[in-house]
């Protein structure tokens, strides 16, 4: 089992293993998955100006530019510079902000300063306080290029820039079926190779490029390049039970030869660290195909009579650190599959392919993906940091979330609690928005272990992020008329009775109105003086109207897939 190393570096450890074999590098999951936005980057993301901002820090370093940025100091480049539109500059800065490590009592704290603002500039003024490393932060927007539409590949049939675009593929494991390039631990791997020189070249001091922002066969890179550079890559000595970051390995003194750094100096060479990297560059062995391939097979749904579709559920979270702990779930088909487990807890999770399904996850998770499902119910415990939603039709989703995400979905709807606006992006067909309206016992609790609080609370307040169109009718408010609280149908421990952060003024309203019809119905019956044969041809009457109405609506096989599945076909625990 790989964990990170917490102290000094291991140098007998290294050394033994050394002996017998080399550095292994991988790429990490978590930056892609979480941070890479599903959308094509604004074109002043190209290299060409990222440079020219990397150049640009480094002169304002006594302004808040460098080594940390401020958000006001990014505000006047992004809006300034780029022509960036101010909500979209906060969108990156925050989103890459919410990647760094915060303990959830600094993540509270933050909700509470926001939620005491009583004007945008109170909110403004505390967003000023927030920096975050220079570097790292060029990284991350570089890394936006993973989304961005190639013509030529286009042309040739890897990738079309159709929103609805689907594969044909049922297998999740099929490397055809892995269009989210977020997810796609090949695509994180090709991408860094690829552009490994350019990464690099971000990372530079101005004096080590040429006049057209170039390396040289001199160039020299800092070691606080080379941390910055451990944003994206991690790795290990191959034998030995710990993870580093990628600093730490390139900076241990019996590798300085390879990795090409002098004592001297302080620096790297350029070249010979590129080298270094690409040698030692593999798989990551806590990403989506290892999971795949030689993670442990869950036993949470049961096999439905009449199908040929398996349900198909992977995770690594027994062998994997925290924050690379994955779930995988595919193919799950008319059934109610319920875990609260810590195999869930801190994990990211892929769901996948699954119809006609009521899904309960109620454990503290850290990502969930939600990609071509179909007419389904999906109610999350809290997710630390981004929910996001591709290819989906008919689908609600009740969740707790750091941020919400959705594109390429039809006729979905999102009861919704988040601390920043739900992002609309390409492809999308009537969304619906509502408020959050269900709790479990341990939900408090677990919205406490990820940094989530109720207020503030944007659920309402969309921001489109698409290039064909800022239409808002793509989206609408849920009706209070038609809002109707949701009950989890599972006994658990725990202190949490009702809907943390109570509803909003118009849903509670609709909510006693209806309660007041049905005691004045209520008390209708009762002054009626029914005989007790006319009760109970009432009661039969009553009983078949709503017997209709399951059916109808479709509830009757909610409430039947509840039903515990035959001996021998349960769901396992885990």
């Amino acid at each position: 089992m790989l964990v990170y190393a917490k102290k000094s570096f291991h140098t007998d450890v290294l050394r033994d293993n050394m002996d017998q074999s080399g550095v292994l590098l991988w790429v990490k999951a978590e930056p892609f998955i979480v941070g890479a936005l599903q959308v094509p980057p604004p074109s002043k993301f190209s290299l060409h100006y990222l440079r020219k901002i990397s150049t640009y820090v480094r002169t304002r370093a006594t302004e808040g530019a460098y080594p940390r940025l401020y958000w006001s100091t990014w505000r006047h480049i992004a809006c300034g510079k780029l022509q960036l539109a101010k909500d979209l500059a906060w969108l990156y800065f925050e989103i890459f902000d919410s990647l760094a490590v915060k303990t959830p009592e600094e993540r509270l704290e933050w909700s509470e300063l926001l939620s005491n603002c009583m004007s945008e500039d109170e909110v403004e003024k505390q967003r000023n306080q927030l920096s975050v490393d220079t570097l790292q932060f060029l990284l991350f927007l570089y890394i936006q290029q993973l989304n961005k539409v190639s013509l030529r590949t286009s042309l040739i049939g890897e990738e079309w820039p159709s929103p609805r675009n689907r594969s044909q593929s049922p297998d999740l494991a099929e490397k055809s079926s892995c269009h989210n390039k977020n997810w796609n631990d090949y695509s994180h791997q090709a991408f860094v190779y690829d552009h490994l020189s350019d990464l690099l070249e971000l990372l530079l001091d101005p004096e080590q490029l040429t006049a057209s922002f170039h390396s040289t066969h001199s160039s020299l890179v800092s070691r606080e390049a080379v941390v910055a550079l451990s944003f994206l890559i991690e790795g290990t000595v191959s034998g030995a039970r710990k993870i580093y970051p990628l600093h730490e390995l390139a900076l241990w003194q019996p590798l300085h030869a390879e990795s090409g750094f002098s004592r001297l100096s302080k620096t790297f060479s350029f070249y010979k660290l590129e080298a270094w990297l690409r040698t030692c560059l593999t798989g990551n062995p806590f990403g989506t195909s290892a999971c795949l391939k030689s993670g442990k097979k869950l036993a949470w749904a049961h096999q439905v009579e009449g199908t040929t579709k398996r349900a198909k559920i992977a995770c690594n979270t027994h062998v994997a650190p925290r924050m690379h702990r994955m779930v995988v779930m595919s193919q799950v088909y008319k059934q109610t599959l319920a875990k609260s487990s810590d195999t869930l807890v801190g994990a990211h999770v892929k769901i996948h392919r699954c119809n006609e399904s009521f899904i309960y996850l109620l454990s503290p998770l850290r990502s969930v993906t939600i990609e071509k499902c179909r007419n389904s119910t999906f109610v999350l415990g809290p997710v630390q940091t981004a929910l996001h939603l591709h290819s989906c039709d008919n689908i609600k989703v009740i969740a707790a979330c750091h941020r919400l995400s959705i594109s390429s979905t039809a006729g979905c709807v999102f009861h919704i609690l988040t601390p920043t606006r739900p992002l609309i992006l390409s492809g999308n067909q009537t969304v619906t928005l509502a408020p959050f309206h269900t709790h479990y016992p341990m939900l408090e609790d677990h919205m406490a272990r990820t940094g989530l609080a109720t207020v503030p609370n944007y659920w309402d307040n969309p921001m489109i992020v698409c290039r064909e169109s800022s239409d808002t009718s793509v989206f609408r408010l849920l009706p209070p008329c038609e809002f109707y609280v949701f009950i989890i149908p599972f006994e658990m421990e725990g202190d949490t009775t009702e809907i943390p952060g109570g509803l909003p003024y118009a849903y509670q309203k609709a909510l006693r109105q209806r309660e007041q019809k049905i005691q004045i119905w209520q008390k209708t019956v009762k002054e009626a003086r029914l005989t007790k044969d006319q009760r109970k041809q009432f009661q039969v009457l009553v009983e078949n109207k709503f017997y209709e109405w399951l059916i109808n609506t479709g509830h009757r096989q909610q409430l039947d897939s509840l039903v515990p599945p035959a001996a021998g076909s349960k769901q396992a625990a885990g």
